[in-house]
């Protein structure tokens, strides 16, 4: 092992003590993580909350091999420990880390491939909301959906932290932003961030929206964590070689489908999961981050909005929040 500063035996984590309701959180005593090498071990200072979260608490999205069992896929703290082969990091750096689980703690192990400097001027609870929705969102949106400048993108839930990441960077490089949402509120939210155009899906039908906004042609990029009867709509919002990228699947994972549409279209509908895939996966994101994203973050031109704070005990209130549906942005827990 490379050079570690003191660090307790044991931490205060937030464990899933069965299946079930936010109640199920619990806060547990936990060993603190040991780390290998090639990995840095972080002292917690802030975790994201994501939707993934509340499907592990059900049961329903279980941790890949290896992985913590505690939730929690986004951290930023300072660095407490190094594993070796790491030349990068110090310790007591301030960083920022996705993580394939174990977030919801006071320390966490991560791939230093995963590690990221916080963006110059964050706090901890701002840069515990970057990593997981940004890394989902560049490979999605630009990676897998090859999003270009003049280019239209249709965000669906534009109000969740997903959405308004996606909206803040389409609209940085360049794209028309279209999105929906909830709410007259919501749909304010997504256009003081840079949306071109936000739509009520409870009053609107957004298939005619999109048509509208873009004189027939449609959108070229669809971002869709609904599914559901979604994807036929989406095929009919789509321009002609449009690409589909489905993230999650809210409104179901079946669909009845008219693939001719498709077809006659030319479009792709791809998909894609973020937490079970390789290290150096990861790792080729986070560069192409810093490269690219992280200049905007330090100059304010984008930044996460932030919708709640709990303290890390009060986790169970912080998935009741998601769960309700009427946060705009990202909701974090400050572990101190």
């Amino acid at each position: 092992m490379a050079s570690a500063q003191k660090i307790p035996a044991k931490m205060m984590a937030i464990a899933i003590s069965e299946p079930g309701g936010p109640r199920v959180l619990k806060p547990e005593t936990r060993d603190v993580p040991l780390r290998g090498p090639g990995e840095v071990l972080i002292r917690v200072r802030a975790a994201g909350v994501n939707r993934p979260d509340v499907l592990q608490r059900k049961g329903a999205y279980p941790p890949p091999p290896g992985a913590s069992d505690l939730p929690g896929l986004e951290v930023s703290g300072e660095v407490a420990a190094l594993g070796d082969e790491i030349s990068r990091w110090r310790i007591g750096d301030r960083v920022c880390a996705l993580t394939p689980g174990g977030g919801y703690a006071e320390y966490v192990k991560v791939h230093a491939g995963s590690v990221l400097p916080l963006p110059a001027g964050f706090t901890h609870t701002e840069a515990a909301a970057v990593p997981e929705t940004y890394f989902t969102v560049w490979h999605n949106v630009f990676e897998r959906g090859g999003l270009k400048c003049g280019e239209t993108l249709l965000v669906h839930g534009g109000s969740s932290g997903i959405g308004t990441t996606a909206i803040q960077l389409a609209s940085a490089f360049g794209a028309y932003v279209i999105t929906t949402a909830g709410s007259r509120e919501k749909c304010d939210a997504c256009l003081k961030l840079g949306a071109d155009r936000a739509i009520n899906y409870r009053e609107e039908d957004f298939v005619a929206a999109v048509k509208d906004a873009t004189g027939g042609k449609g959108a070229n990029v669809i971002l869709d964590m609904i599914a559901g009867d979604y994807v036929t709509r989406n095929y009919e919002a789509a321009a002609v070689e449009g690409r589909i990228v489905q993230i999650a699947v809210q409104g179901g994972a079946a669909a009845s489908v008219d693939f001719s549409r498709l077809m006659v279209k030319r479009l792709t509908h791809t998909g894609s999961t973020l937490r079970p895939r390789t290290v150096e996966f990861k790792a080729a994101i986070a560069v192409a981050l810093e490269a690219q994203v992280w200049p905007l973050l330090g100059s304010r031109k984008i930044a996460p909005v932030m919708d709640t704070i709990l303290p890390l005990s009060e986790a169970w209130r912080a998935h009741e929040r998601m769960e309700d549906g009427e946060h705009i942005g990202k909701i974090v827990l400050d572990v101190g």
